[in-house]
């Protein structure tokens, strides 16, 4: 089959489903662009800062894409390209869309709070105990892999003679990051026009990515890469979002979609053939055993269709900085189905080669560059920039997953130890957050990844938990956010019980216990809310 199609059918659906179902979606959750916003109530400089429409949508995009939609697909095309899209597509849309969005409208109406927060204020202060307490996990988990993923990526190889891509790489990130202090400066302090810096610090962006690849200067190991990483992700969490994380993601999101862009116009010129077999087998057996449709398919395409960390991107950095309620359907539902394309031409680039090996970056660039190459892209150029790209997705979501867990740690401990403790300190919760991620990477944290991507889905089904009280509580139409939210924990604790299986047979007790404490957390979550759900009893507190 000719995978023009694919992108063609996506893209109309994506943007029938942004135009209808979100806006269907904005009027039954009453959104109000007269209604102020956290980020003009609380603004306080660093972390409630009113922000641009777009600048915001590239911040969140950059955030929540990782290299979830690009890794997710391409694993689990072992089923065939058929299931893999038609969950990328109708998951972005009635799934992971309404997932985001409703997360971020919660949060504006309750104060630009985490998920967290809104258990609290619509199931107890049971759930939003226990809540945190996986979510901070499940981000130390993050921060830990991502360490480790950028590090291997910037790492310079003695061994290997000729050019890298990974000092590259480096080189160009470090110069990102400078550039996106002198945008932020400029703009939030200087006074400049979005649109004038944003043509200036774009250009500049890929004189950085030439710099990189002409003069890669920062040849480094890896473990110097993870000290230089820690503490880098330490200032992210800690300085005004202004002046680091926003500009930086914001910037980079440029690149991102160059290269998302670049992928589509070569598709379409190429017009590669999808070589993948369309449908596998609802059993397929692959070298670590049998692998079943449902639920393995649900949670290994992860951020291609629905991601829990996304919740806590919404919730946590991106409803503080939402300038009106209007913007939530732009950043919260459009950046998913953005990230929804992304995943498509990922799933692409495994299946027009069909015997692809390597890791799913290597994949992805192979196919995205031998796109970009039927328009004049030099092969080695092409691979080299979409490594670039897919690096930089891996650090946006470091960084963000260091300030989330930051702010998920100090309302844990505002919750159990009032707030003048010294554990709601943000230098202190970001420390300790960035101390038990190093302590994952330097016993292993491999060990313990297979597991993730079942907590990372358990996340979301408890974030449309939460959605879903909230819209109870006020009355609202809950339809739209219960049916999704059943599906996913369906998902979550059938695959949870297959791997609590799997370790048991392997003997990796460790895993088991911890696949059990997921299962009895979403379980005592999932009974608390019902009882509100049941109910249907309306807060007079909570903000309709």
């Amino acid at each position: 089959m000719n995978s023009v199609w694919l992108v063609i059918i996506g893209a109309i659906l994506f943007l029938t489903a942004y135009t209808l179902y979100g806006g269907y979606l904005a009027r039954q959750w009453g959104i109000d662009s007269k209604r102020p916003t956290p980020s003009h109530t609380k603004y306080d400089g660093v972390d409630y800062v009113p922000a641009n429409s777009k600048v915001l949508l590239g911040h969140h995009f950059a955030s929540i894409a990782g290299a979830g939609p690009i890794a997710g697909p391409i694993q689990a095309a072992i089923f065939g390209w058929i299931p893999v899209y038609l969950w990328i597509v109708i998951g972005s849309i009635f799934v992971g869309g309404v997932h985001d969005f409703g997360s971020l409208v919660a949060s504006i109406r309750h104060d630009g709070k985490s998920i967290g927060e809104i258990i609290e204020a619509n199931v107890g202060k049971k759930g939003k105990i226990l809540f945190n307490l996986f979510a901070w996990l499940t981000l130390v988990l993050i921060v830990a892999a991502f360490t480790d993923i950028v590090a291997s990526s910037f790492a310079y190889n003695p061994e290997v003679q000729g050019f890298q891509a990974g000092p590259a790489a480096a080189t160009s990130s470090m110069l990102f990051m400078v550039l996106a202090v002198l945008f932020g400066f400029m703009v939030y302090r200087k006074g400049y026009g979005v649109a004038v810096s944003t043509v200036v610090g774009v250009i500049l962006l890929f004189l950085a990515i030439w710099i990189g690849y002409k003069f890669p200067f920062l040849a480094l190991s890896k473990s110097t890469w993870y000290v230089i990483l820690l503490i880098y992700i330490f200032l992210a969490s800690v300085l005004p979002v202004w002046l680091l994380l926003q500009p930086r993601d914001y910037l980079n999101s440029f690149m991102l979609y160059a290269m998302l862009l670049g992928g589509l116009l070569g598709i379409f010129i190429l017009h590669p053939n999808l070589e993948l077999a369309a449908f596998k087998g609802f059993t397929v057996t692959t070298k670590t055993g049998a692998q079943y449709l449902f639920p393995i398919l649900f949670v290994t395409v992860a951020c291609g269709a629905i991601s829990g960390f996304h919740s806590l991107v919404s919730s946590g950095t991106s409803a503080k900085q939402i300038d009106k309620e209007e913007d939530a359907k732009l950043v919260g539902y459009g950046a998913m189905l953005i990230e929804g394309m992304l995943a498509i031409v990922a799933l692409i680039s495994i299946a027009y080669v069909s015997k692809a090996e390597g890791t799913p970056a290597l994949i992805f660039a192979n196919g995205v560059a031998t796109f970009m190459n039927s328009f004049g892209i030099p092969l080695e150029f092409g691979k080299v920039f979409v490594i670039l790209a897919f690096t930089a997705f891996a650090l946006t979501s470091l960084d963000t997953a260091t300030r989330l867990g930051r702010y998920v740690f100090q309302e844990f401990f505002e919750t159990v130890g009032g707030k003048n403790s010294a554990l709601t300190n943000k230098y202190v919760a970001t420390i300790i957050t960035i101390v038990c991620a190093s302590l994952i990477l330097a016993y292993g944290y491999q060990k313990i990844w297979p597991i993730f991507g079942s907590a990372n889905q358990l996340l979301a089904a408890l974030a449309l938990l939460a959605v879903t009280a909230w819209l109870t509580r006020i009355g609202k139409n809950r339809i739209v956010t219960l049916i999704p939210m059943i599906f996913m924990f369906c998902v979550t604790l059938s695959a949870l019980i297959i791997l609590t299986r799997n370790y048991f047979i392997a003997k990796n007790y460790i895993l088991v216990v911890i696949a059990i404490v997921l299962f009895i957390l979403a379980i005592v979550l999932l009974l608390e809310a019902i009882n509100v759900i049941k109910n249907k009893k309306i807060s007079q507190d909570i903000k309709a």
